[in-house]
């Protein structure tokens, strides 16, 4: 059942008042797109009391729905997460405006003077899951990019989202710039997407946020360009030149701190080496942190570690759940990230630099990390003020998905009479 009518009608038309607005936020001063966003995180602090009980109404259908606990975690809403959309706001109007930067210019023997100049997509479609703060960090990137963006987030968190977009539009007027450039899809059926998926005359470029299932579907059925944010396949490696230190508070920040983010680990690789003394201690921490570990037989000899399956390799948990195995070596290590990992987020533990530099230049995830907590995969941390996504393709955007990643580049060329013989 639909839960509102004519549903293709309806994108048709948010996606033609999008291409309105596209066109004139392609030229529309920083000034303006500043003050949007500081209206909107205005506005979202005001109405803060408004988007909790909002984001309640979600609770309720979320847990009626049997979603576990991490995705309840992604989908709450309190004050100092409210806070945190704020400063992710004002983060990103603080930042300098990509439109018209010149990213090359050179002259040629012709006298022809070019330049190399960021521009617009147009209009971004950001399809997204649970997380409502998503609302907030796609308007307020693709706004600054000069973008109009159609948003569809997912059904858990559509009152929440509604309620965040509300804000984002108080801010567009108060600015005196187009409502329509920050558009959310008002219904929870999936028959947006599908339409978003083929709206080739109206939108740009979609970016999925969301499992597995949800950048597969978009994948396979769009017939428009996609930033694919795929799961994050998050792998930890301890090599045997790990500082022990390190190598426990960093394992377990990048298991426990949030595990329903994409840069939470997933997988704790351990070089043979140090099994038995530091693989030992951090697999120990991490259950006396409440994690359960799915080991290999190298590692069911530790007192609270359960078998893994083959399963368990490659496996996005998003819970309190972690796949832990022995490797024999870097390049062992290497291979297996290959072999299971998205191109995501993968950290190596070690104080050996050619360790380090050969993990760093024989993978080609989208971040890699050296002693350093995966936590840290988030366009926020990254200084970008907050993030769209993170991209695991290779083209165009790739990793933290930013303001000056939601742009294009145009070529601008000066003469002065200038004709070709």
């Amino acid at each position: 059942m639909k839960d509102i009518e004519n549903i293709d009608a309806i994108m048709d038309d948010m996606g033609m008042r999008a291409r309105a607005a596209a066109a004139e936020l392609a030229f529309a001063s920083a000034e303006r797109k500043h003050a949007a966003l500081i209206g909107a995180a205005e506005a979202v602090w005001r109405r803060r009391a408004e988007i909790i009980e909002a984001n309640e109404k979600d609770m309720v259908f979320g847990r009626d729905k049997g979603l576990s606990a991490a995705m309840l975690d992604r989908l709450m809403l309190d004050e100092d997460r409210i806070r945190g959309i704020v400063d992710g706001l004002r983060a990103v109007a603080e930042q300098a405006d990509p439109v018209g930067e010149v990213l090359a210019e050179w002259d040629r023997p012709t006298g022809l003077h070019i330049r190399r100049v960021r521009t617009p997509l147009g209009v971004v479609g950001v399809i997204y899951e649970s997380r409502p703060n998503v609302t907030a960090d796609a308007g307020a990137l693709c706004l600054k990019a000069g973008n109009a963006v159609i948003l569809r987030g997912g059904s858990e968190s559509f009152h929440s989202s509604g309620a965040i977009h509300a804000c984002l539009v108080e801010g567009l007027e108060a600015a005196n710039l187009p409502a329509d450039a920050i558009q959310r899809v008002p219904t929870r059926d999936r028959a947006a997407v599908q339409a978003m998926l083929t709206m080739t005359d109206c939108i740009d470029v979609i970016v999925p946020r969301g499992g597995k299932g949800l950048v597969g579907l978009v994948q396979r059925e769009a017939r428009v360009p996609v930033f694919a944010h795929l799961e994050g396949i998050v792998h930890i490696y301890l090599d045997k030149a790990a500082d022990p230190q390190k190598a426990l508070d960093v394992v377990v920040n990048a298991k426990t701190r949030r595990t329903g983010i994409c840069g939470a680990a997933e997988c704790l690789l351990i070089h043979e080496d140090i099994a038995e003394g530091l693989g030992r201690a951090v697999v120990e921490a991490l259950l006396e942190a409440g994690v359960e570990v799915r080991g290999d037989k190298a590692l069911q000899s530790i007192d609270g570690v359960v078998a893994a399956s083959d399963e368990d390799w490659g496996k996005e948990y998003l819970d309190m759940i972690i796949a832990a195995r022995v490797v024999e070596s870097v390049d062992a290590a290497i291979d297996h990230v290959r072999t299971y990992g998205s191109n995501h987020t993968d950290c190596i533990i070690t104080e050996d630099d050619a360790a380090a530099a050969r993990f760093f230049e024989r993978l080609d995830s989208a971040i890699l990390m050296r002693n350093a907590s995966t936590q840290f995969a988030d366009g926020g941390e990254f200084g970008m003020g907050a993030e769209i996504g993170i991209a695991t393709g290779k083209m165009h955007a790739r990793g933290p998905v930013g303001a000056a990643q939601l742009t294009s580049f145009k070529y601008l060329v000066d003469g002065d009479g200038t004709v070709r013989n």
